[in-house]
């Protein structure tokens, strides 16, 4: 079954989010099972009545669930995450409260015996991890960080020497690696780079970007392409910006369309703090706007939006594939009020097209160049 994952603490049914159908994919990798191995063999050097545990950036809740004896914490940067650790805590009849949620911008407290950490997809959020990690580290804490070995170049060992201490390393198992890190209490703690800014091109804007933001340091050319043919809606009462991320595409809406209310979703809290911090930066208390963090528009009332731009990712973690975007454009079109158009950018070789035909009966390109294409539709119930 590719939903039960076997490890020395139990047998535990686990699924991904978003949820598909004939799901194919794990919700945990061979770095998760070798990490729940190691720490099985040195079990008893912990006490699950007070020893402090921290996981960091699990996938969906498989370390959290393997180790609910031990009543953990578990930061993460995305909803999907913590919510998939809520439903498989819940489907393993674990109570939720065995494991305590924390956000990435969500301070730690106290000192922690035994920290556990998944690489990100992006070192610069692992960067303001280790920063935030700092004060918490004891010479005796036990670090263990794990991976795909495709997913560890070197710069992730000579980050963990810098903010934490020496480092040594297990063998390979199933392209896996882990990475045993000694804190050094002679380390003294840098202060974090992060958020970082840059002004956006064109305007008066400053635009601030929390560590796990894309394209942190400055505009990429896919969003420089979709704003450049926003649609000017003076009718629209609520445009959202779905899957928001710095908020860009909405703070130039708002400019587009003066009338209107905007809404900012993203399923990472980093996101969600930079779209408002930028948005009120630019707007102060001139503009209403509403800033959501959660498994993109599955609590917002359906027909409730005039206009819904989307610049949807095209991976989840360290997997590539189209399950978040098709999820968004489900989401989209119960979201929508009659009449209400979804304006959609994405690589010319995705393909979104397809499912937006399905969806909603047609599609408009808006504009199209040799890298990304915009296409609109119209929700017609």
């Amino acid at each position: 079954m590719t939903d039960c994952l076997t490890v020395a603490q139990g047998e535990f049914k686990l699924n991904r989010l978003p949820k598909r159908p004939r799901e194919l994919l794990r919700a945990w990798d061979a770095a998760d099972e070798c990490l729940l191995d190691t720490l099985a063999d040195a079990s008893a050097k912990l006490s699950t009545g007070t020893a402090r545990v921290l996981i960091v950036n699990d996938s969906f809740g498989a370390l959290a669930v393997a180790l609910s004896s031990f009543s953990p914490y578990a930061v993460s940067d995305s909803y999907l995450s913590q919510q998939a650790t809520r439903l498989n805590l819940v489907a393993n009849n674990l109570p939720e409260h065995s494991v305590s949620l924390l956000s990435s911008l969500d301070p730690l407290e106290g000192l922690f015996d035994l920290v556990l950490i998944k690489v990100p997809k992006t070192l610069a959020l692992l960067e303001d991890e280790l920063i935030r990690l700092h004060p918490h580290l004891t010479p005796t804490t036990q670090v263990i960080v794990a991976g795909m070995i495709k997913t560890l170049p070197s710069s992730v060992w000579k980050l963990l020497e810098r903010l934490v201490g020496s480092t040594t390393t297990s063998l390979a198992r199933k392209k896996a690696r882990l990475i045993f890190a000694t804190p050094d209490s002679r380390l003294v703690a840098s202060p974090s780079p992060y958020p970082v800014s840059y002004r956006l091109e064109n305007t008066e804007y400053l635009i601030s970007n929390h560590a796990n933001v894309f394209s942190r340091d400055s505009l990429d050319i896919g969003t420089r392409f979709f704003l450049q043919h926003l649609p000017s809606r003076q009718d629209a009462c609520d445009i959202i910006d779905l899957g928001c991320g710095n908020g860009v595409v909405g703070l130039i809406a708002a400019e587009c369309s003066p009338a209107a209310t905007m809404h900012f979703v993203d399923e990472s809290f980093m996101a969600v703090a930079s779209a408002r911090d930028n948005f009120q930066r630019a707007f102060g208390e001139q503009r209403v706007a509403t800033f959501r963090v959660g498994d993109g528009l599955m609590e917002v009332e359906s027909e409730s939006a005039d206009l819904i731009l989307c610049n949807p990712p095209f991976h989840q973690q360290n997997t590539v594939g189209d399950q978040i975007a098709v999820s968004l454009f489900k989401q989209s079109q119960r979201v929508l009020r009659k009449g209400g158009e979804l304006w959609v950018i994405g690589n010319r070789h995705l393909d979104y097209h397809s499912t937006l035909n399905r969806l909603f009966g047609s599609h408009t390109v808006v504009a199209a160049n040799s890298k990304f294409i915009i296409v609109k539709v119209v929700s017609l119930a």
